[in-house]
């Protein structure tokens, strides 16, 4: 196409130039417009009517070249989008094809067969833990209801032997029985000397 029309810039440069033209045609039919409204009919204004005339098929010769140019830019522009999208698809496809090999290499290292094996191994573990827990969960024949007398009872053995252990611990910090605690109660061991005879009784 570019060596038949040309680049698309020289094209859009021609359709310019012929837009210049085209200004200064219409510039000029205005200017012979305005001079045939002020002359009256004769040789002069027939003058100026033929180049008015003339004018106006040159400038409809440019206006049907521009058109053309118009068409083929258009044309050009439509080549250039669709190659383009062609180009967008072939790397869309290409990136297909890099993914699928992927895809097939990873899925043909997968056993099917296997992965079901471990499915079902693994709901066979779940099953025997739920068994599990349910066996630890058991109760062992506890009374599901307690009358208020066997609770009065367990509460007062129950306070009967906090205070025994609260004895027992103040014994044990004192490091002496109870009875040796108060002083008053410890024996008075008193050495003195023991008289001549009876000295010698107590040694007989």
């Amino acid at each position: 196409m570019n060596r038949l029309f040309g680049s698309k810039s020289n094209i859009e440069e021609r359709i310019s130039s012929l837009d210049v033209k085209l200004a200064k045609i219409n510039a000029e039919l205005q200017t012979y417009q305005q001079k045939l409204s002020r002359m009256r009919e004769g040789p002069g204004k027939k003058t100026i009517k033929q180049r008015a005339l003339n004018l106006l098929k040159q400038r409809r010769q440019i206006e049907a070249q521009k058109q053309q140019l118009d068409s083929q830019v258009w044309n050009m522009t439509q080549a250039q989008m669709t190659t383009d999208n062609l180009q967008n698809t072939m790397i869309t496809v290409d990136a297909m094809k890099t993914t699928n090999k992927q895809l097939k290499k990873t899925y043909g290292k997968i056993d099917v067969d296997k992965i079901e094996d471990l499915q079902d191994e693994m709901l066979d573990l779940i099953e025997k833990s739920n068994e599990l827990q349910d066996a630890l969960a058991t109760s062992y024949d506890v009374p599901d209801e307690i009358s208020e007398g066997e609770l009065d009872a367990e509460l007062e053995a129950l306070g009967d032997e906090i205070d025994y252990e609260q004895e027992l611990q103040g014994e044990i910090g004192s490091g002496l029985p109870s009875y040796l605690n108060n002083e008053s109660e410890v024996p008075q061991f008193i050495d003195e000397p023991v008289e001549g005879g009876k000295e010698k009784e107590v040694a007989s």
